[in-house]
């Protein structure tokens, strides 16, 4: 998944069991379908080139079962270790906070949640009857993808949407080498994860 051409959209499936979203490039064309294996003790994530789910392009897994700062490990379809993102326990209770790792275990990017209200109002909405079905076009969290340094680099939004299916990425500056396979990856980790959460 290199030289991309931004915005990026990624839409959830509702007619199907597994947690599973289609990303597509600014050209309608689909670039990934991802799907999170169902059933399983560990994380397992396949990114795929796309719907046929004929060629598999990574592999997205996790290094335990249950802990509150899980590492998912990305891996190219040759089995090489390309990096990690890991969210950041504590730090990501009132905002989202994850960090991403290069294939020589540096971190090399952050994620963070723009707005942690919007969550917080988000959750108690969608605890009342019929106003909760309203959530996803009221309430669209966005998070920011950044290097250490301050620089920001990508920013990924909900999109207004019937159950929270749609969500864009934007790139906010050019890529330095191996960021966006990284950044990509770990955004679509990253939404599985927040997504579970609510």
């Amino acid at each position: 998944m290199q030289n991309l051409s931004f915005p990026l959209d990624f839409t959830f499936r509702i007619s199907t069991l597994s947690n599973d979203f289609t990303a597509k490039d600014a050209k309608g064309q689909t670039v990934a379908y991802v799907k999170q294996k169902l059933l399983k003790l560990v994380d397992e994530i396949t990114v795929f080139n796309n719907e046929t789910k004929s060629i598999v392009h990574y592999t997205i897994k996790a290094n335990k079962w249950i802990d509150f700062s899980v590492t998912y490990t990305f891996t190219d379809k040759m089995g090489k270790d390309i990096g990690r993102i890991a969210r950041k326990g504590w730090a990501s209770l009132w905002k989202a906070h994850y960090e991403i790792f290069d294939g020589k275990q540096q971190q090399d990017l952050v994620i963070q949640e723009e707005n942690g209200w919007i969550k917080v109002a988000d959750a108690l909405l969608s605890e009342i009857p019929f106003l909760g079905i309203l959530t996803g076009y009221l309430f669209n969290p966005s998070y920011i993808v950044k290097r250490p340094n301050g620089d920001l680099v990508a920013r990924l939004k909900k999109e207004p949407s019937f159950w929270g299916r749609q969500f864009s990425v934007s790139k906010l500056s050019e890529f330095e080498e191996g960021e966006e396979d990284r950044i990509v990856l770990g955004l679509m980790m990253m939404i599985l994860l927040e997504r579970r959460r609510g």
